[in-house]
């Protein structure tokens, strides 16, 4: 069976390698083929262009920064989806609004294509062990189609429903994440105004019940000040507008996440955009600096 994966970022060139450290027939395609001469060099195929990356593929997967980007590459008028052959199925890991998983969903059946959204759930470190989370919609047979693929590069599949269910499961999780990071950060920053030490803050409020369990691993990273990116702060804002843009489309009120839409946004500006979503609390710990 034929794969392509398509975008090699962060996240997918770790899942790319995954695939093919499991023997995977894999071809790629990037815009810039030089970050990816260490695959080439593991035995994926380059091609030059995207239309050629998937004219004979049977699955195709995608990793793209968001929905511009996929828009772009795949559904715009010299995207992809034209050359997929008929009856291959296109599976989209990027984060993007459940709506646009829809749009995808019925603009590649009008080619006779199958579609799967597969967000994940987890950064840089599990992509490169292979331990992501797939939050997978779609039909059960597509699904069991690329199981063995998603197992090669993740530790868990959650088949949350029909096609976008996946896509809006991912929008509640990154509210979630995004919202605790948050919250944990102002935390500290009151603690330590209130006299607590940093080291004892994070050593004992991270572990405790009201803590989500993943700011165990984010409070280590500020423990040593390391804001090197897992998860980049630009794409949590991104996703937190998503979660608004989908909230609007379906009439729901997120008072607290277009909050926190506004915060991380203010970080990106202020140059934290491409910093781990973690260094939310260098932000708050300067600004608080710069207003006493």
């Amino acid at each position: 069976m034929k794969v392509t994966f398509i975008g090699m970022g962060v996240m997918g060139s770790a899942m790319a390698t995954n695939l093919l450290n499991n023997g995977v027939d894999l071809t790629i395609w990037n815009r810039t083929k030089e970050k990816v001469e260490s695959l080439i060099n593991k035995g994926a195929l380059y091609k030059e262009s995207p239309h050629e990356a998937v004219k004979e593929a049977d699955i195709v997967f995608t990793m793209l920064t968001g929905p511009e980007a996929v828009d772009e590459v795949a559904l715009s008028e010299n995207g992809f989806l034209q050359s997929m052959k008929r009856g291959a199925l296109w599976i989209d890991s990027s984060t993007v609004n459940p709506s646009f998983s829809k749009k995808a969903t019925q603009l590649a059946r009008n080619v006779g294509v199958r579609f799967v959204d597969a967000p994940v759930a987890g950064s840089k470190g599990p992509a490169q062990k292979g331990e992501l989370v797939f939050l997978v919609g779609g039909e059960k047979p597509d699904i069991e189609q690329v199981e063995d693929f998603l197992q090669y590069m993740g530790k868990k599949i959650i088949h949350v429903g029909p096609v976008s269910q996946g896509s809006s499961f991912k929008m509640v999780v990154n509210m979630m994440l995004a919202s605790n990071m948050a919250a944990f950060a102002e935390s500290m920053i009151l603690g330590e105004q209130l006299g607590l030490s940093k080291d004892f803050l994070l050593e004992t409020l991270a572990g405790m019940p009201v803590s989500a369990p993943f700011l165990r691993m984010k409070a280590d990273k500020l423990k040593v000040q390391n804001d090197e990116q897992e998860f980049a702060l630009k794409n949590m804002q991104k996703d937190l507008h998503l979660a608004t843009l989908s909230a609007y489309e379906e009439n729901a009120a997120l008072k607290i996440t277009n909050l926190m839409k506004e915060v991380y946004a203010d970080a990106k500006v202020n140059g934290y955009g491409d910093l781990d979503f973690s260094s939310i609390y260098s932000f708050y710990k300067n600004l608080h600096r710069m207003e006493e």
